[in-house]
């Protein structure tokens, strides 16, 4: 089976880039289309399983006594069931075959199936423009508020993925691959790392 995982700083693209990538592969990509079949098939509400999903679940907990954690409330277990329900779904569609998915810790939950973990990541410019040009109609965040964005969702995600592994989040030796798309048109990218993907596939 051919796995491959995008993790990805906000804005660097890798959501367009896992899409364009599972395209040009004839496969499956595997995004929020994991949130819509979690909530469906454990009548969760959709926008509730978004705003767990990349976010340290440690956050719902309550504040601690000294180092020990008191019992967890109701929104702490929900979360925890909701994680766990999402890696349950990486899985089962992992197994289902040759496939993309974006996100999610999904490079930790398969590492039995041996993925290809591709990592992206931009400069801070890069990454700004992107999130302004692809900004929606009622988004109206200012430079300063969108840059802060950034920064929070990244945080976040570093600390879910903290949650399952000791190897850093964005660190260079927890991929395989680790693309740069500073400036770059990311469909303009997607033959090369689809053939890399292949060649690597071929070598494993």
């Amino acid at each position: 089976m051919r796995i491959i995982t995008i993790s990805r700083e906000f804005g660097s693209g890798g959501r367009e880039l896992g899409k364009r990538l599972a395209d040009y592969l004839g496969v499956p990509c595997y995004d929020h289309e994991i949130i819509d079949m979690v909530a469906e098939k454990h009548g969760f509400d959709k926008n509730y399983v978004s705003h767990i999903s990349e976010k340290d679940i440690r956050v719902f907990y309550p504040s601690t006594i000294g180092h020990r954690f008191i019992t967890p409330n109701h929104t702490a277990q929900q979360s925890v069931k909701v994680t766990l329900a999402q890696h349950e779904m990486i899985k089962q569609l992992a197994s289902q075959g040759d496939c993309v998915i974006v996100g999610r810790c999904a490079d930790v939950v398969c590492r039995d199936m041996k993925p290809l973990n591709i990592f992206v990541y931009a400069d801070k410019l890069s990454k700004l423009v992107r999130c302004q040009t692809r900004a929606g109609e009622n988004e109206h965040f200012s430079e300063k508020e969108m840059l802060k964005k950034m920064k929070q969702i990244d945080k976040e995600r570093a600390a879910y993925r903290e949650l399952f592994t000791e190897e850093d989040w964005g660190r260079k030796e927890s991929y395989h691959l680790c693309v740069n798309t500073s400036g770059k048109e990311i469909k303009a990218l997607v033959p090369a790392i689809g053939e890399y993907a292949k060649r690597w596939f071929e070598q494993e």
